[in-house]
């Protein structure tokens, strides 16, 4: 169904009459249009019967070559309120009783929309278009397999070149190449080696690897407007002592989150059985972030899977599961899946194995 009838079915649903978005995720998502973004109001305009751009003539050539919804234009020597008012007369704002407002907006320019619609009650993205996109048809389930199929192959990439004497960087550098030459663009490559690793959102930088490290791959592509992201562990030759401990501990909390993911449940409980299968055995205060997020357009939207999120998990929902272990001056232990929520529970997106990898240079 297309996505606009969709939202607009939403609307009715929840009596929104007007959706007010900002080029960005929800846009983009909605129409696969990505104007140009800076400190001129560009926003789109959606009603049950309507939609319409107000739209800086600056880049009103631009966007044009990408959309033919009606534009209303305005010029840096006007400034864009005449323009806003138009839009609004035009839709027929007076009899609106609820609007949304994308909750990514510029705060001046939601300052702007919110001015001129002091008397009607506001929501946010959350509440129509955000519902939607936790769901993913089936057209954008395969794009996340593909997805996931070039995230393994960039991990695999990685793996084949680590060796004592490279640095971080330059593994990152493998991972951003095997993006690049699938056809994707790279988003992100975490690579913590050694203490590194115990520094869950580490920022990849210039160490050099070496024997007995621990090492934390984190990554991530885009295709087809989509996103991929995975974790896995490695280590150089033997880890550290208690490695194995830790590792398999990190495996039984996945595990549990994944037997609890299922349909009618509420997030929280999937964190709660990763954070349970973590705490029973004395490492709780080293789990310090959420078990997962929602995946899609956007590396983290929603579902997110935390402790508090009561969200109803629901068929269609793409989430990672993601628990750590990270033990300050040692070494951390991240595992991530990301998994689409079907009736009879996940499927793990990924082909590799979570095992350790053990890598040799003897």
């Amino acid at each position: 169904m297309d996505k606009i009838k969709r939202l607009r079915d939403k609307m009715e649903e929840q009596e929104v009459d007007l959706i007010v978005l900002a080029p960005g995720a929800n846009l983009n998502w909605l129409i696969g249009v990505n104007p140009h973004a800076d400190e001129r109001p560009l926003l789109f305009f959606l009603t049950l019967s309507d939609s319409a751009f107000l739209m800086p003539e600056l880049e009103a050539k631009s966007a044009r070559q990408h959309t033919d919804i009606e534009f209303y234009n305005w010029s840096d020597a006007s400034g864009p309120l005449t323009a806003v008012d138009s839009v609004l007369s035009d839709m027929k704002s007076h009899s609106f009783r609820t609007f949304v407002i994308d909750d990514t907006m510029r705060a001046d320019h939601a300052a702007i929309i919110q001015d001129k619609l002091k008397n009607l009650k506001r929501l946010f993205t959350s509440s129509t278009i955000g519902v939607l996109r936790m769901q993913k048809d089936t057209g954008e389930q395969k794009i996340l397999r593909i997805n996931a199929h070039q995230a393994d192959l960039a991990m695999q990439r990685a793996w084949e070149i680590i060796k004592p004497g490279l640095s971080e960087e330059d593994i990152a550098l493998a991972i951003q190449n095997s993006f690049s030459d699938q056809g994707a663009s790279p988003q992100f490559s975490i690579v913590a080696s050694g203490e590194n690793s115990a520094f869950p959102h580490h920022q990849t930088g210039s160490r050099k690897l070496k024997e007995g490290d621990a090492i934390v791959i984190d990554l991530g592509g885009r295709f087809e407007r989509y996103t991929s992201d995975i974790t896995r562990m490695s280590t150089i030759g033997n880890p550290h002592k208690d490695y194995a401990l830790v590792h398999q501990i990190v495996e039984d909390a996945i595990c549990a989150a994944l037997k609890a993911a299922i349909p009618g449940e509420i997030a929280k409980n999937v964190d709660k059985a990763a954070r349970e299968a973590i705490e029973k055995e004395g490492f709780g205060k080293y789990f310090v972030h959420r078990t997962g997020h929602g995946l899609g357009t956007e590396i983290h939207e929603a579902p997110f899977i935390t402790s508090s999120s009561e969200t109803i998990l629901e068929p269609g929902m793409v989430f990672s599961i993601e628990p750590g272990i990270y033990m300050p001056g040692k070494f951390g232990v991240r595992l991530e899946e990301i998994v689409i929520l079907h009736d009879d529970g996940p499927e793990i997106l990924s082909k590799i194995p979570r095992e350790l990898k053990v890598i040799n240079h003897s």
